[in-house]
């Protein structure tokens, strides 16, 4: 209740925008006022003079010396007010005191103005509307709170109709002012009265717009430079101020760091998404505060990148990185840095990201390394990926991509059981390419699909001809990315590339890594579902890899168990390898999945698999990946029976 009494008089606690709005709004307002009044002003000096210089009328010494010096009064008040406003206006610095001052003088003065030229001249019927002329001018073309407004409306009426009694019983000496008289200043004082209100609700209202319309271009501008989530710079504000700084300081000074927090999706699935983003605005300040005269922004994710011309910039990211490994969690944290210099005819920002980006990558899950500074060796691996990224849909028109093919045998007596198809990139420019050359690449930049679906057309197509020249053929496993899912309908693919070929479904195998399915996402899961529906066999590949390997198996259900081939590095040396593996094993076994151990290359590492009830076996001891032919010929020769055995 009190907050509505103190809103309806206008009480109520504003902002310095909204008071700032009345104020600017009265200064126009006073700009027109003062314009008018002024030509007003001008034209009666001159009117009355020309009038007593021709004799028109003759008055009373005294009545030309009051007119002409309350002319000469409002005239000056006006032309005041005028030259304050104009200055404010056009952004001049004028004390806000004084323009109060000024606007209540000009409104006395003119109101004193009114009430004494209409209140002397009523009983003669001149200008009898000089004070009602002043008083709309005073109360409703300027802005009051209701309150001040109803004072000043309220006294100057009241002044006035003393002013006009007084006036009208001296010079008449009847009583004062009629009935009529009373009723009408009444009518007068309410219409403006209510007119000041209307005024003023209507200020209030644009004020408020306005204010609002101002929130919302500041919080424009603001994420227009900072990222919402940390506060620091985003990358439309960095991108601009990097290159002022290429164009205007020597580029040998300068330094692009990209920088990544190593385990953040670990310390996200861990503590959740608000945790996480909480050590990202900490992290941020973290930069901000050690690279206090550089130019800092953050990149996307967990990634950001700084422009400096600090000489021990390695030393400051291991400054931070300490104080990032010390936060209390679970989960170990580091700080991975790349660094690049731009050269002489570097002016892109963003490809100077790139480049450090691409040096922070080299150095990921290599422990005991934070720092690594862009050299020619990344450069060539650099060139390798932008040929990579430019050439795939070239290597799928011309069938430079390749399927090689690698055996799994079973471990019990080394018969093969099945094939994986893997994928080589036969590049008239730079030769034969290994996966590692160019999977990640096709990942990251969204294009694995296109790799992908080649495969699997090209397997479904070898697995005809051997079914048609009457060749043994083993079912065939087929790697899938997650990004799959997303950028194709791959289900959709493979089902019609099957049936293109007329191959019986039971041939074809899905792998899927442990890591992909990290995070449930629901579409994936259908996705899988719709696969085993289909009578695909399902696979989970580099078991052990990832961050939650045991949430994966609770959530999905799969029919071979890949072990990834780290947990047999080290064997016969490293003596915890068989009682892990063997736990592993016997997980599987309890869940219904065939077990298979990849990256066999010894006899002892093979044997170890025997003795331990492993299902099955893959690696170079068995054999190395090879193309169809030498597939075949192998394969007619029992040569896998005989490397296993």
């Amino acid at each position: 209740m009190k907050e509505k009494l103190l809103k309806i008089l206008g009480l109520e606690h504003k902002s310095e925008y909204v008071k700032n709005f009345f104020y600017t709004s009265n200064m126009k307002a006073s700009i027109y006022m003062s314009v008018y009044i002024s030509c007003m002003e001008i034209w009666m000096i001159i009117r009355l003079l020309s009038r007593q210089l021709q004799g028109i009328d003759i008055r009373s010494t005294d009545y030309y010396i009051s007119h002409y010096f309350n002319y000469a009064m409002l005239l000056a008040s006006a032309l005041a007010m005028l030259i304050f406003a104009v200055g404010y206006i056009r952004g001049r610095k004028r004390s806000v005191l004084f323009g109060y001052v000024l606007k209540w003088a000009f409104i006395l003065i003119c109101l004193s103005f009114g009430i004494e030229i209409s209140a002397s001249d009523y009983g003669k019927g001149e200008q009898v509307f000089t004070f009602l002329t002043m008083e709309l001018f005073a109360a409703c073309l300027l802005t009051w709170y209701p309150i001040v407004g109803f004072l000043i409306i309220s006294v100057s009426y009241g002044i006035f109709y003393l002013t006009l009694d007084t006036t009208l019983i001296t010079a008449t000496g009847a009583i004062g002012s009629t009935d009529a008289t009373k009723i009408n200043l009444f009518i007068m004082w309410a219409a403006t009265l209510f007119c000041s209100f209307g005024n003023y609700a209507r200020t209030a209202s644009q004020a408020e717009k306005a204010e609002e319309l101002a929130r919302i271009n500041d919080h424009l501008e603001d994420i227009a430079e900072h990222d919402e989530l940390t506060g620091i710079h985003n990358m439309r504000f960095f991108r601009a101020e990097a290159g002022k700084m290429l164009s205007e300081k020597k580029k040998s000074e300068l330094t692009f760091l990209f920088l990544d927090i190593e385990n953040f999706k670990a310390y996200n699935e861990t503590y959740g998404f608000s945790q996480g983003n909480e050590l990202l605005r900490r992290v941020g300040e973290m930069i901000e505060q050690a690279f206090t005269y550089s130019l800092s922004a953050r990149f996307s994710d967990d990634h950001f990148v700084v422009l400096t011309s600090n000489p021990g910039a390695e030393g400051t990211v291991s400054l931070i990185s300490e104080k990032l490994t010390g936060e209390k969690s679970a989960v170990q944290l580091h700080l991975k840095c790349g660094a690049y210099k731009p050269a002489e005819n570097d002016d892109d920002p963003i490809l100077a990201c790139d480049r450090a980006r691409f040096a922070c990558n080299s150095i990921k899950k290599h422990f005991g390394r934070l720092y690594r500074v862009y050299d020619e060796e990344l450069e060539s691996a650099y060139r390798l990926k932008q040929y990579v990224v430019n050439n795939i849909d070239t290597a799928v028109r011309e069938e430079n991509l390749r399927v090689f093919y690698q055996p799994i045998v079973s471990v019990s007596d080394g018969t093969v059981t099945g094939i994986e198809a893997l994928a080589r990139w036969n590049d008239p420019s730079h030769g034969l390419l290994m996966p590692k050359s160019f999977i990640a690449t096709l990942e990251e930049h969204r294009q694995i699909h296109k790799l992908d679906m080649f495969m699997i057309e090209r397997v479904c197509r070898d697995i005809r001809h051997r079914l048609d020249t009457g060749s043994s053929c083993p079912p065939v496993s087929v790697n899938l990315s997650c990004l799959d899912f997303e950028l194709v309908d791959i289900v959709a693919f493979l089902c019609s590339a099957v049936d293109k070929y007329s191959i019986p479904h039971s041939l074809i195998d899905v792998e899927i890594t442990e890591s992909s399915l990290v995070g449930g996402k629901e579409a994936l899961k259908a996705a899988l579902d719709r696969i085993r529906g289909e009578g695909f066999g399902i696979w989970l590949d580099d078991f052990g890899n990832g961050y939650s390997a045991l949430n994966v198996l609770k959530e999905y259900h799969f029919d071979v168990l890949k072990i990834d081939m780290l947990f047999l590095e080290g064997y016969p040396e490293n003596k915890n390898t068989a009682s892990v593996l063997e736990n592993i094993i016997s997980l599987a076994d309890k869940l219904g999945m065939v077990s298979l151990t990849e990256g066999v290359e010894t006899a002892e590492q093979y044997e170890l698999l025997r003795k331990i009830g492993c299902g099955l076996a893959q690696g170079f001891m068995i054999s190395e990946p090879m193309p169809i032919t030498g597939l075949d010929e192998k394969m007619l020769t029992g040569g896998f029976m005989t490397a296993a055995k």
